[in-house]
């Protein structure tokens, strides 16, 4: 159905036939060049039949936000859910990838959805992802570490508490320099490893 029109308006199996045959791989990406609809076509891929559109709308803006549905804001879910009604299920609807009946507030996987799953396959890219995401936590974590350790060595030197003293401020700082091109160069060359 047409998000365009409340009345029901069902597309001929040669209407959409035809837009199968004309999705070229440029239209696909066009398609898929916003988030908002490369997460609710994600959304639609793992579910069977019908869906509210509500449910998908605080999904991706749970997506969106780095969130559950549960800790969106009112704002958060208002923003998702006017693009996603007036601007991207609309477009998808028009291009066959989805049935989205507007007026009834649900939305379906259309027949050329399956044409974009190999874009929205995300497991090992969202794996990935959340590995890239922890290892350079990690090494934040090495960064900040290191540099609290450098003050107090660095602070604890300058107010001649021993066993500080046995080095000067200057050597101790110079220690602290010289410990953090070494974390840079670890970083550097066990970064693309991790």
């Amino acid at each position: 159905m047409s998000a365009s029109s409340d009345a029901p308006q069902p597309r001929s199996v040669d209407d959409r036939e035809d837009a199968q045959a004309s999705l070229s791989r440029d239209k696909i990406f066009h398609i898929l060049q916003t988030q908002r609809r490369r997460d609710a076509l994600r959304y639609l891929k793992d579910r069977e039949g019908p869906v509210e559109m509500r449910a998908l709308a605080e999904q991706v803006a749970a997506w969106e936000n780095d969130t559950t549905v549960a800790a969106l804001a009112s704002d958060e879910r208002q923003r998702v859910y006017i693009a996603l009604y007036q601007s991207h299920l609309p477009k998808l609807d028009e291009e066959g990838v989805i049935d989205y009946n507007q007026s009834r507030g649900v939305v379906e996987r259309g027949v050329l959805a399956d044409e974009f799953d190999p874009y929205l396959d995300v497991s090992d890219e969202d794996g990935e992802q959340v590995e890239t995401a922890e290892t350079e936590t990690r090494w934040l974590d090495y960064y900040r570490h290191s540099t609290a350790a450098g003050i107090v060595v660095v602070l604890l030197s300058w107010l001649g508490v021993p066993p500080m003293t046995v080095l000067g401020t200057g050597q101790w700082g110079a220690l602290v320099v010289a410990a953090f091109g070494l974390l840079s160069l670890a970083h550097v060359a066990l970064g693309d490893r991790d």
